[in-house]
């Protein structure tokens, strides 16, 4: 299959993502954020458990455990405090930080050089994303930019880990391993510190399922198809297509206003995912798929 065909795979998942911000606020009881990431984590990673039939090797658990907790439980929980604490266009541009971030954890991590053009790629993405909230209501909240910040970090964390720790399965069995993790995790931390949810309503299933099926298990395994096929900073450039799409469903199913400036934002996002592929390509056209490596001790 063509690089092309891996980016475009993958571009879907954080396009799927953007949805997140309308879910969250149109369709999920508000004041939960923890108990939300927990169902949106779990029954999706059981799920997959059941169809792959797949379990984590014992020798694999302490990696399992910490990369669910990056790309789902510490993200997940964040995200959704930045989601009920900001509007969705300002969360998503703390968000866009990510790509910057793994570009210099991935030089720590993997030893992936710096390239300044991928950097000015990330930096153009975050303007570009900034552009798009011109018009909007950006007000700040301590607490909500704090948690944007430490979700955007967490899942540059667990990307560029991703990459490092290649089990020899498919991508649908390893994103089962993270979400059920991710979700093990969240659950405890869900029953102690926050109160028992009001009952559901159909909306609120309904968004539950969207997010469980189609912005985690479905999303995630082509996630995690393109970071083992991808470079860490052109797969964490085409997270810029999130805010975009939170940007566009906030036109088209809230009726908010679009104005030229956020156009041109949205230009710049796109040609900075363009750019970003360009500049983090790596010397082949095709490169090699990290080597798996079972034993985690070594």
């Amino acid at each position: 299959m063509s690089r092309n065909t891996d980016i475009l795979l993958t571009a879907l998942a954080p396009a799927v993502w953007g949805s997140t911000y309308l879910v969250t606020t149109e369709a999920l009881p508000a004041g939960y954020p923890v108990t939300m990431a927990a169902l949106r984590a779990l029954p999706a990673g059981l799920l997959l458990l059941a169809f792959t039939r797949c379990l984590p090797p014992l020798a694999w658990l302490g990696r399992v455990f910490l990369l669910g907790s990056f790309n789902f439980a510490v993200f997940w929980a964040l995200l959704f405090v930045a989601a009920y604490r900001l509007p969705g266009g300002v969360a998503a541009t703390l968000g866009a930080l990510q790509a910057m971030m793994v570009i210099f954890m991935a030089r720590g991590w993997l030893g992936t050089p710096i390239r300044a053009r991928a950097v000015a790629a990330a930096a153009a993405g975050v303007l570009g994303v900034a552009l798009l909230l011109v018009g909007r209501d950006a007000a700040l909240d301590p607490v909500g930019v704090a948690a944007g910040l430490g979700g955007a970090a967490s899942m540059a964390a667990g990307t560029v880990l991703s990459r490092k720790w290649q089990p020899p399965v498919s991508a649908l069995s390893f994103t089962a391993w993270q979400l059920t993790a991710g979700g093990l995790i969240l659950l405890p931390f869900a029953l102690i510190m926050e109160p028992a949810l009001p009952p559901l309503t159909t909306m609120n299933l309904a968004g539950l399922v969207w997010l469980g099926l189609i912005g985690a298990a479905a999303s995630y395994a082509l996630w995690f198809r393109g970071v083992a096929r991808i470079e860490p900073g052109a797969v964490s450039m085409l997270g810029m297509m999130s805010p975009v799409t939170a940007v566009l469903l906030g036109w088209a199913v809230l009726g908010q206003s679009l104005t030229l400036l956020q156009g041109l934002g949205a230009v710049v996002v796109l040609g900075s995912v363009w750019l970003g592929q360009r500049a983090n390509r790596a010397a082949t056209s095709a490169p090699e798929r990290p080597e798996a490596d079972p034993d985690p001790e070594r």
